[in-house]
Formats: structure tokens, C-alpha cells, sequence
């Protein structure tokens, strides 16, 4: 089982990921909080080179189902780039958020235009690493936040290769119960590329997404752990705060090697 976690672009990653012992770890190719276009990482060489597996995270503002032409149109671009960014770092996916529209009546469209991204991008050839749609904590009227959003939404891309990524605390806060959620959602998805292996600081069906270290939230310990035994071959990332990380990472390799 690869076991690793989230780690600052900025500064040596590959160095932060052996210091934990990480076999995986997780970062951005541009600040998360931007639309800037990525730039070449100063280690770009090393990162490769590394046994360490990589995975790219893409920037938060992205929302490819907004019905918003100026938040859908620069957010295809920058799923795009970011893809193209991680492939030249030798990262196996980009993790993007199912984003939401404004109201329940915009679902289908929303759903659309996640069809729409892979679609257009086919005809350029197609992405260059594979995007691993990842589920959300909050909001009414996202795409993928319940379970049933997700079934519809897979429905329109699953055909595409999509790739999926399911975040613990985002199921919890989001209120979908973690016992037995591997098998639930490999159901509607047929896959899970990618566990962020999360506790939350808020109560179930909170809609709050706030991590925190895996002794310290709401979430049982022993569920998190039957989900990293259930999910099989998929690699865990630790997105929870840094302080506690490496003690997260030391309990988890206790408990599933």
C-alpha cells in the first residue's frame, strides 16, 4: 500500500516526502488561490528521477460545471494546463474539485459541461494526464457531493476514462456514512485512482470542509482505517494539518502496513 501526503510545490517536495517516509505524495503546480499559469518546477528533473509517486492537485477556483462563462471557460483552460504541468513532473493524475452550480435546476447543465471538458479536450488529443474527480464537502447544488449526484455525473464522463478520488472527510461532512463507502462508490464509479485519507474538525452532514489529523476530528479512527483496507491498490494521501502529519502517517503504517 503507497501511503503519503500532501506537500508544499514551493521548496524541495520530494525531500519533505522522504523525510515522512512517503511513498506518494501530493502537491500543487501553481498557488492554489490563483489562476496563474504554471511554470516549470526548478525540480523538475529530481521529481521524476524519484521513486516517489506524485500526483498534482489542481487550484481551488476551478468550477468546470459553473454555468458562468467566466469562471467555465478559464477553468477548462486551467485543467488543461495543470494537467500538462503534471505530466511534465511524471505525476499519474490531477486531482479537480466536482465544482457546483448555483441552484438544483442547473444540475444536468453542469453535469453537461463536465461532459463538454472531456469532449473538447478529445478532440485535442485528451488530457495529458488522467483527471481524478474528486468528492465535495459542501454546498446544495454540487456536482459531487452525494452519492446520486455522483451516479449522474458519472454517467455523462465515466466513458471518457475519468478517474476518481474520494476524500474521507469531504464524504462525512458532505453526509454520506463511511461504513462501507468503498464498495458504494467503486458501485457507481467502477474505480477509486486516489484516497485523501482525512479526519474533520466538524460533525457529520456538516457541509464544513476542514481537515484534521486523524486522532483529533470527528471521524472514527477505525472507520479511516477500514477504508485504506478496503480500497485496495489505490494510493492514500494525508491532507490533514501539518503539524500532526507525520504521526498520522506513523499510525496508519501501525495499522495497514
Amino acid at each position: 500500500m503507497r501511503i503519503g501526503a500532501h506537500v508544499r510545490q514551493d521548496g524541495d517536495p520530494i525531500g519533505f516526502g522522504e523525510k515522512l517516509g512517503a511513498d506518494v505524495i501530493q502537491m500543487f503546480v501553481v498557488d492554489p488561490q490563483s489562476w496563474d499559469k504554471p511554470k516549470p518546477h526548478p525540480l523538475t528533473a529530481e521529481i521524476k528521477a524519484s521513486p516517489i509517486d506524485v500526483v498534482v492537485h489542481s487550484s481551488y477556483q476551478i468550477n468546470v460545471a459553473s454555468l458562468n462563462n467566466r469562471l467555465r471557460m478559464p477553468s477548462r483552460g486551467a485543467v488543461a494546463a495543470q494537467a500538462a504541468a503534471a505530466a511534465e513532473l511524471g505525476a499519474f493524475g490531477l486531482v479537480v474539485h466536482g465544482g457546483h452550480v448555483r441552484k438544483d435546476d442547473e444540475i444536468i447543465e453542469g453535469i453537461l459541461n463536465w461532459r463538454k471538458l472531456f469532449e473538447r479536450q478529445q478532440d485535442k488529443g485528451g488530457f495529458a494526464v488522467p483527471i481524478l474527480i474528486e468528492n465535495t464537502a459542501g454546498g446544495n447544488h454540487a456536482m459531487a457531493r452525494h452519492f446520486d449526484d455522483i451516479a449522474r455525473l458519472w454517467e455523462a464522463v465515466g466513458d471518457f476514462g475519468a478517474g476518481f478520488c474520494l476524500d474521507t472527510c469531504h464524504a462525512w461532512a458532505g453526509g454520506e456514512e463511511l461504513l462501507g463507502i468503498v464498495d458504494r462508490i467503486k458501485a457507481i464509479t467502477g474505480r477509486i485512482d486516489l484516497v485523501h485519507l482525512n479526519s474533520s474538525r466538524d460533525a457529520f452532514d456538516s457541509g464544513a470542509d476542514r481537515h484534521a489529523n486523524l486522532a483529533d476530528g470527528t471521524i472514527d479512527t477505525e472507520l479511516l482505517v477500514e477504508v485504506c483496507k478496503a480500497v485496495g491498490d489505490a494510493p492514500i494521501v494525508l491532507e490533514t494539518p501539518a503539524e500532526g502529519v507525520a504521526e498520522d502517517l506513523a499510525f496508519l503504517r501501525e495499522q495497514v502496513g
